[in-house]
């Protein structure tokens, strides 16, 4: 039985997942045709996905080209800040609504990560998996549409947090502390440990930035 190809609709979440995983970076052009090839689909739906990303400023206009966009310092900073508050609001949340098995899955989550420290790409993946079942047991439709733009636009970053020396062993010691405070219906502690855990991706991306910059200097 012959594999069967991306269903067109896919057209969308295949360039943004590319795009997440470093496979089409900050200033990247993006062609057409060339992305139908790659994704064995046809051009209409890769069109109507292009101008999607773009109306949500994932990508700009070059000339008649499409890039991918990218984050000056402000923006990234700005970034931060609404998602530390965001996904403070919505650990809170979790800690007063989350069902006793949904506490169980975040927990396991956490335990399952573990065993990925030391491959950056797979506990990346691992996660947005965890940040986004943390949001669904937040059980409000609306933070969670919110939340969903933010980590859209965090794609854009051209590098993890994750990828910095000792980041994922510390990470992952934040996410079991959010879950114990979620578990233990503590709705300030669940908020100050996820805004915690924010501040502390976000330390540590500066410090890639700078790193990066005295580089290329």
């Amino acid at each position: 039985m012959k594999d069967r190809k991306p269903a067109q609709t896919d057209a969308y979440s295949l360039i943004l997942e590319a795009i997440d995983m470093g496979e089409f970076r900050p200033g990247d052009r993006l062609v057409e045709s060339d992305l139908a090839d790659r994704f064995g689909v046809s051009r209409t739906p890769i069109r109507e996905a292009l101008q999607r990303l773009e109306t949500q400023s994932l990508l700009a206009r070059d000339g008649r080209s499409l890039i991918v966009a990218s984050l000056d310092h402000n923006q990234m900073a700005e970034l931060y800040v609404v998602r530390r508050e965001l996904e403070g609001l919505a650990a809170r949340l979790a800690a007063r609504h989350a069902s006793a098995e949904e506490i169980a899955v975040l927990r396991d989550m956490v335990q399952a990560d573990d065993a990925l420290v030391n491959d950056t790409a797979a506990l990346a993946r691992a996660n947005r998996r965890f940040h986004k079942q943390l949001h669904l047991a937040s059980h409000n439709r609306y933070l969670v549409q919110q939340l969903d733009l933010v980590h859209r636009t965090m794609v854009l970053m051209a590098t993890t947090s994750l990828a910095a020396e000792g980041r994922g062993a510390a990470a992952q010691g934040e996410h079991r502390a959010i879950v114990a405070a979620i578990a233990s219906r503590d709705e300030d502690g669940a908020e100050q440990a996820l805004q915690d855990h924010i501040s502390g991706a976000f330390v540590t991306r500066l410090k890639q930035d700078a790193t990066a910059r005295d580089t290329a200097g």
